[in-house]
């Protein structure tokens, strides 16, 4: 395993603080790091499930030799403390539901043309799932690998909910939780590369990425996610639900 050393010191200031702040509350099992390739830019597409998730994969993601770069929400980038580190540790702002979001993508091809590792968490927000398994992930992902035609490599994490709950502002660092981590070899795309970038074309290479992804939480959990995957366009109604009820807690 080796630990890169970023030319930027702003990021290995905030990679020293983020690696022992995630040692301190958890322990990990990481599975998988074969399948990162030896060199050139990569797509990591993980769950969505907490907060934290970012922080966990960004750990993993380093610690494994490599320096990511993780796409955040615009907002995040205009507070003080937090857009100080994010602009330091070159992270890409994205504009949701906006016509910048293109610009967003584009920032994220050119880093990965230049050879870094850009993690997406591809559902765009915390799973609505009801047991915590991916649900359908946004095209934002599916643009980026077939315009790059870089691996996806599907990352799939599980147990930092008993750290920090879905909607939980609540942190529970004592004692250590196990936290698992698996990527999975990755997600051939291939035969979309020469296809227009259409609806059918983007929900066919998300889809399997989530796929992907789904099928290496199952490996995690020993169980098989629940089909068809859960999709928040068909449950309008589900925010308020979310918001009017707790959420759902498992181990």
């Amino acid at each position: 395993m080796s630990i890169p050393r970023p030319e930027s010191r702003m990021y290995r200031f905030v990679a020293f603080i983020v690696r022992n702040l995630m040692f301190a509350l958890c322990k990990y099992e990481w599975k998988g790091g074969e399948n990162f390739p030896e060199k050139g830019g990569f797509i990591a597409a993980a769950n969505h499930v907490t907060e934290l998730d970012a922080l966990t994969l960004a750990h993993y993601l380093f610690d494994n030799g490599r320096e990511p770069r993780i796409l955040a929400k615009r907002g995040l980038f205009d507070s003080p403390l937090t857009g100080w580190a994010l602009r330091g540790t070159k992270m890409i702002p994205v504009d949701r539901d906006s016509t910048k979001s293109a610009e967003s993508l584009k920032d994220a091809a050119n880093q990965l043309g230049d050879g870094a590792c850009v993690a997406i968490l591809p559902e765009g927000t915390l799973t609505r799932d009801p047991e915590y398994w991916p649900m359908e992930g946004k095209t934002g992902v599916a643009r980026i690998a077939l315009t790059t035609r870089l691996p996806v490599l599907p990352v799939a994490q599980w147990g930092v909910t008993e750290i920090l709950g879905r909607y939980s502002r609540v942190l529970k660092p004592f004692p250590r939780k196990k936290v698992t981590i698996r990527t999975g070899p990755p997600v051939d795309l291939s035969d979309l590369y020469d296809r227009p970038q259409d609806t059918a074309t983007l929900r066919e290479a998300t889809s399997r990425i989530m796929d992907a992804i789904t099928a290496e939480l199952e490996q995690i959990r020993g169980e098989k996610a629940p089909t068809p995957r859960f999709d928040l366009r068909k449950h309008p109604d589900y925010e308020a639900k979310m918001t009017t009820y707790p959420p759902v807690e498992r181990p």
